[in-house]
């Protein structure tokens, strides 16, 4: 279902591919979750993490790459005489073998993750939308209903500073 919303005051309209979200998130659940998390964080101590050098200048192995890496590795342990003494046939072994079961986790991680940023991103909409609206209402209804400017004020803050408050027009 696609729902169309008018945002004021922007006046700008987006169509959504979902129904509003109404749910709960009991602090239970989030205290599950964080424990979760922390068990797979100790699950994998090894993990690190890298500087934007780094990254630069590491090879990549990607999909297209695993076939090769994989036939390597079987040319080192069928040919382990012809490699120099230098060269670890059991750290490569290593490296290649928690690729893979890294890849799967990175892979499910990475879909949690791109849901988990897509609802956050969704639902905090629906709360500044709703804001907006409420924004709205105190506006109107503080030129009729007394102690309601300071409510005004306090809201307006979050435009002072990109012009879509009035009284900042009006200089």
């Amino acid at each position: 279902m696609y729902i169309s919303v008018i945002i004021s005051p922007f006046k700008k309209q987006l169509t959504m591919a979902y129904n509003n979200i109404s749910v709960a998130l009991p602090q239970a659940d989030v205290d599950a979750i964080k424990a979760a998390l922390a068990t797979i964080n100790s699950k994998l101590p090894f993990l690190i993490n890298l500087t934007n050098e780094e990254r630069k200048n590491l090879l990549k192995m990607g999909p297209k790459s695993i076939d090769f890496v994989q036939s390597s590795l079987r040319v080192v342990n069928n040919n382990a005489s012809i490699l120099p003494a230098s060269f670890s046939a059991v750290e490569f072994a290593k490296d290649v073998n928690v690729y893979v079961p890294l890849s799967e986790i990175q892979l499910l991680i990475s879909s949690l993750n791109e849901k988990l940023n897509d609802t956050a991103m969704a639902v905090g909409s629906e709360a500044m939308r709703q804001s907006l609206d409420v924004y709205d209402y105190v506006k109107t209804a503080s030129k009729r209903t007394p102690g309601l400017k300071s409510i005004v004020d306090e809201l307006g803050q979050r435009f002072k500073e990109q012009g879509f408050n009035k009284s900042k027009k009006k200089e």
